[in-house]
């Protein structure tokens, strides 16, 4: 647990084997911790600690696209690779509008929780891909069980944000997703789900919907965007994942990829040695390097 200046880590002991034993714990855990961090006499200054996912292993990972940017951005590219003749007037004629289906729920799916990767954490380029690219999310772990939550409900059930980083192998992607099925080795291979550096509660956080989100790659800026173009909010996503089926804390829920957010709409991709920072107000930056397997 950070100090109130951000620059140390304190040692709350034994009394927590795990981030998501907090989380499963409840207000009372919460409240146990803060006891803790206020008498805890170990500290470790930042820079000298090395951080691991918040959650190495959620109970469970549901990914969403929750911004509209992105989902008509992303169809234009994937217009401009399948067909490179006919693009321009497909385009015009409307063939990369967002559905309607689209706008009438929040549509997710259910991602790989044993390849979650941590800050500064390499991703290991699977064998099978040559095109590979990252995604400028961010995301809540549920910290209360609930089953049709309202979404006026929702804020009581988020514990807390994180940012996550759902690296995506495109080309097998694209072949799974013609397929009418998927993604499934396009996002679950080993390493390729980032998440971190911090998980911060919701009281910290603040409104979720007005946090400066950036992507770097290398150090130049790929992405400068704000949480506030989201279309879907997490109170309608939570309460559609919730409808007749049960909930539970540690479960992490994903935005989506804010428009801009990745190579895939920028029609260019990810090399070998490439280090990616994604940067999200509050939360902190969340930095990876992509190295190809020997």
């Amino acid at each position: 647990m950070l100090t109130g200046d951000g620059a140390m880590i304190v040692d709350l002991g034994d009394s927590f084997p795990s981030i998501l034993a907090i989380i499963q714990g409840g207000d009372a855990a919460l409240a146990r911790v803060r006891d803790l961090h206020a008498r805890a006499e170990i500290r470790v200054t930042l820079a000298d600690a090395k951080l691991h996912a918040p959650v190495p292993v959620p109970e469970q990972i549901r990914d969403s696209m929750l911004f509209e940017k992105h989902v008509f951005q992303a169809r234009k590219t994937m217009i401009r690779m399948r067909h490179p003749v006919l693009a321009p007037l497909m385009i015009r004629m409307g063939a990369a509008k967002v559905p309607a289906s689209w706008y009438r729920m929040p549509i997710y799916y259910k991602s790989n929780r044993f390849s979650v990767n941590g800050p500064e954490g390499v991703v290991q380029w699977p064998r099978y891909s040559h095109v590979m690219d990252f995604e400028l999310e961010f995301g809540f772990f549920l910290g209360k069980k609930g089953k049709n939550i309202k979404p006026s409900e929702a804020f009581d059930h988020i514990f807390g944000f994180t940012i996550f980083n759902d690296f995506s192998a495109r080309d097998a992607q694209g072949l799974e997703m013609q397929s009418m099925l998927g993604p499934c080795k396009g996002k679950d291979f080993d390493t390729g789900n980032s998440m971190g550096p911090f998980l911060v509660t919701l009281d910290e956080i603040g409104d979720p919907y007005n946090l400066r989100m950036r992507a770097r790659v290398n150090g130049k800026t790929w992405c400068d965007s704000n949480s506030g173009t989201i279309h879907h909010k997490f109170e309608d996503l939570l309460a559609r994942v919730s409808a007749d089926e049960t909930v539970y804390p540690g479960e992490f829920f994903g935005s989506g990829t804010v428009g801009d957010g990745c190579g895939l709409e920028h029609g260019r991709y990810l090399l070998d040695g490439d280090v990616v920072e994604l940067e999200v107000e509050k939360i902190g930056i969340l930095r990876n390097r992509i190295a190809r397997q020997k």
